[in-house]
This record gives structure tokens, C-alpha cells and sequence, in this order.
């Protein structure tokens, strides 16, 4: 096979960094006016640079260039200029540029990292050990009275506790947060206290079920607003936590239960009501239970980011956490509101670092300005909720979504959780599967990772930091293929 022409390469690696500096400011002088928090204009910058390479396909340029034994650049997302410069000044040299141009500092190629490792640290503490990851966990109920929980989850090597405002109320959570806080005191380390505050996750409220049992795929069921819209002739009746979403669902649209076990089709809608067929679940089929989840991909909800539970717990939060997590996000102004709210309740006071919680389409569409609204206005880290991302997303395009979302991220030096099953196995029944040990491994390329709450979660907190350990020594981060991200094409970038 013939060879490349490195002067045919350097031409269009020339006209990429072209390309890829007048789209990158593009993008920023948009953004640039919401910059109020100056540090984190190198990241943004930086971000905007990246999306307008990947709005480019280097497929066959990587290889090409790997036939030089030249970099793909499968690792510039936290130098994005700096390494499309290098490329340039090496290609120069290889085709006998007379004045090629000089290699860009080699201090260039670690700001990003740098900064990164700044964020990641002053959001989830420190770690012992030489594993980079950080580990997160979700404090049961018992975590309010339990010290002896609390405190072997410190010792295990949790950095960061996760309070979960869904559940228990402000007592717990002020006892959670005493036991943490003197559990890393003794321990002399930094433990981080997150408090996720639910947001709009739409819920089932009340099941009546006319002594029907199990669903299975073809049996049906209806959504009703009020018991007043139920007719004689339904077998099952449910009533959801927002009953408006049933006026906004059309025939066709696709319901899902309980983080994807239960998938149905809307049949009919009219009248207060929704008729939903069973699509898909378990061969043995499963049961509509209160309190599970639901999830509507493809249907614009339009509900209030932060309601009246979300405002009242916010009084506690705001003088609580050292993070908020913020559920369902999902556009800028969701963030503004968020931000004004906590304002209220700390003047005078910096703005607390956020969690962005992605979780739905939109949210993933929304992603770079989410990013940039929230990084104007202090420090943040993203969740990748694969739970419900991946029902919203279709569990085939989780994967891709979450390195994607890893990218981006780097890119705009802002850490990121790995959230959602991890080692959940482990965690309720004391043995990992295989698929989630692997999975765990995985999760060393995010800053940090999060447990959820069961009976072996202490040991899960040992096994975590021994992959993570493991892994730290062989891998950092990713190297992975170029071709074009069409996520975030940058005619929709604009705040």
C-alpha cells in the first residue's frame, strides 16, 4: 500500500488548525460574555476548540498519520491547539521545512491536566494511596445513627459521601453529615459531603391493581391523572407523581419503568388518561409498583427544575454540602434558577460547587452550554446517570454517550462521576459479576465513582480502591479513535 504524502498530510493538518481556530472562537466569543468566573475561561476556550475539531472526521487522517508513526491526536481533548501545533512542526520536519516552526511548550500539554487534577481535588478531597480516581458513596438511612458504618466507609476510602434528599428528611441528613465529618476527622483525611437535591424525576404515585398480578409483554395497562378518569373496565390503574405528563403524551410515545425493566408504548390517550402495552420485560414479567420511576424519551415534560420539596430542602442544603447535586437538569436557565435559589439562602457567600446530573436527551444535547452556564458561575463537576440515561437513550447508545461524555468533559477540565450499578452485584449480595468488575475497571478514566447504598457496601468500597489502584498503574484515561462526534454539531452551541 502506497504511503501518505507527509506534504499532503501537512496540508491538511494546516488547514484543520484553521479550521479548528476560527470555529473554536467562534464558539467562544459567544460564550465569552457569561464568563463571570475568570478561572474557568481556559476551559472553556479549550472546550470550544475541541468541539470544533470533533465537528471534523479524521479517520482516515489517523491512520494516515500513524503510518508516520505520527500522533492520531486520540489524546489532545485538554490541549486541543497545542497538539494540532505539534503535529504541524513534526510533518514540517519530515517534509524538509527550511523554517519549520517550533514544538509548543511542553508546559502547554499539562496546564489542562493541571487544572483538572485542581478541580477533581478541591471537589472530592484527596485519596490515599496512588489511585487517582475517587470514590463515592451513597449513605443509607442507617448512615444517620450507624458510626461504625460511617466510619469503616472513611477507612475504606470514600471520599466523598453522597446524601440523597429523595430520601429521609433534614434530621438524618444533619446526623449523616456529623458522623462523616468525624469520621474523617479521626481519621485525619478530607471527606467531601454531596447532597443531591431529587428534582422532577416523575414517579409512580399509587397502583391499584383489581387483583391483577405480573405484566407481561402485550398486557396493558392506564396512567390516569385522577381515580375520577379510571373506568370500570380497567384490571390496572396507576396514578404518576406529575399527573400533567399525561396530557403531553401522544400515541406512540414510549414509556419506560423502573430503569428500563418494564418498556411500553402509548395506545391511546384521551380524557385524563393514557393506555400503555407492555413491549418489553422479563420473561416472567414484572410487577407496577408505587415509587418506581418512569422515564418518557422523546416527550418535552416541561416541568419546574427545582419544585416545592427541591426549594425546602434547599434551606438545608445550602448551609450543609459541599456539593449540590442537581437532578434532571436540563437547560442554562435550569442553572440560573438553581444558582439564584442558593444565593438566597447564602449572601454574601461564594456560589457552592454543582453537580450536573445528566440524565435525560436534552440534557445530553444541551451538554457544552450546561457545562459553560455552569462554569461561569463557580466550580462543577458531571454525573454521567447512566440509570436513567440509558433508558432515555436506548441502552445500545449508553456506552458511546458515556465516552463521549468523558471527552467533552476533559476537554473543558471539568471532573466527572461514573455513576449508576457500579459493583452492584457486590453491593447487595457480596460478589461481583464478572461484567461489573470489568465495568469498575473502566471506571478509573472518570475523576470519580459512585456506590450505591446496600449491605456489602464497605466492602465494595475495598474492592473499588484495589481496581482503581490496580489500574492507575496501567491506564490513564483513554486513547481512543477520531471520528466525528454528531452530538453536538456547533450551529447549536449558542448560550
Amino acid at each position: 500500500m502506497k504511503q501518505p504524502d507527509p506534504a499532503a498530510l501537512r496540508d491538511a493538518v494546516r488547514e484543520i488548525r484553521r479550521e479548528v481556530a476560527e470555529g473554536g472562537l467562534a464558539i467562544y466569543q459567544d460564550w465569552r460574555p457569561r464568563l463571570a468566573h475568570r478561572a474557568f475561561a481556559a476551559g472553556a476556550r479549550n472546550l470550544a476548540n475541541y468541539l470544533a475539531l470533533r465537528a471534523i472526521d479524521m479517520t482516515v487522517l489517523q491512520a494516515a498519520l500513524a503510518a508516520h508513526g505520527l500522533s492520531s491526536l486520540g489524546r489532545s481533548e485538554a490541549h486541543v491547539l497545542p497538539s494540532l501545533d505539534a503535529l504541524l512542526a513534526s510533518l514540517a520536519r519530515i517534509t524538509g521545512d527550511p523554517t519549520p516552526p517550533p514544538y509548543p511548550p511542553r508546559a502547554s500539554f499539562a496546564t489542562g491536566q493541571r487544572a483538572l487534577d485542581r478541580a477533581q481535588h478541591s471537589l472530592f478531597a484527596g485519596t490515599p494511596g496512588d489511585r487517582q480516581t475517587r470514590v463515592m458513596v451513597t449513605l443509607p438511612s442507617e448512615a444517620a445513627t450507624d458510626a461504625a458504618l460511617v466510619r469503616g466507609l472513611v477507612e475504606a476510602g470514600m471520599s466523598c459521601a453522597r446524601i440523597n434528599c429523595a430520601h429521609d428528611d433534614a434530621e438524618a441528613w444533619r446526623a449523616m453529615a456529623a458522623l462523616v465529618r468525624a469520621a474523617a476527622d479521626a481519621a485525619g483525611r478530607e471527606v467531601r459531603i454531596l447532597m443531591d437535591i431529587g428534582g422532577p424525576k416523575c414517579r409512580i404515585a399509587t397502583v391499584h391493581a383489581a387483583g391483577h398480578g405480573r405484566l407481561f409483554r402485550g398486557d396493558r395497562f392506564v396512567l390516569v391523572k385522577s381515580m375520577a378518569d379510571a373506568r370500570d373496565s380497567d384490571t390496572l390503574i396507576a396514578t404518576i407523581a406529575f399527573p400533567q405528563v399525561i396530557d403531553r403524551l401522544e400515541e406512540g410515545a414510549e414509556v419506560w419503568v423502573n430503569d428500563g425493566r418494564i418498556g411500553t408504548v402509548v395506545v391511546a390517550r384521551a380524557g385524563g388518561r393514557a393506555e400503555l402495552e407492555v413491549t418489553l420485560t422479563r420473561a416472567k414479567g414484572e410487577r407496577l409498583r408505587p415509587e418506581k420511576g418512569l422515564n418518557f424519551p422523546g416527550t418535552e415534560l416541561d416541568l419546574d427544575p427545582l419544585g416545592p420539596r427541591d426549594l425546602a430542602d434547599l434551606d438545608v442544603v445550602a448551609g450543609l454540602a459541599d456539593l449540590v447535586g442537581f437532578s434532571f437538569v436540563q437547560r442554562p436557565d435550569d442553572i440560573v434558577r438553581l444558582d439564584t435559589e442558593l444565593a438566597r439562602r447564602r449572601p454574601g457567600l461564594p456560589p457552592l460547587p454543582l453537580m450536573l446530573k445528566i440524565e435525560t436527551r436534552l440534557a445530553v444535547r444541551n451538554l457544552p452550554r450546561l457545562i459553560v452556564a455552569a462554569g461561569a458561575r463557580g466550580k462543577l463537576a458531571v454525573m454521567i446517570a447512566r440509570g436513567d440515561l440509558a433508558v432515555e437513550l436506548g441502552f445500545a447508545r449508553m456506552s458511546e454517550m458515556q465516552e463521549e461524555i468523558i471527552w467533552l468533559c476533559e476537554a473543558a477540565q471539568v471532573p466527572v462521576v461514573w455513576a449508576t450499578q457500579v459493583l452492584d452485584h457486590l453491593v447487595s449480595d457480596g460478589l461481583p459479576t464478572r461484567a461489573e468488575a470489568t465495568d469498575a475497571a473502566m471506571a478509573q478514566r472518570a475523576e470519580c465513582v459512585m456506590l450505591n447504598k446496600g449491605p456489602y457496601v464497605v466492602q465494595a468500597v475495598h474492592f473499588l480502591v484495589d481496581v482503581l489502584g490496580r489500574m492507575t498503574r496501567h491506564q490513564h484515561k483513554k486513547s481512543p479513535r477520531f471520528s466525528r462526534l454528531g452530538s453536538w454539531p456547533p450551529d447549536q452551541l449558542a448560550l
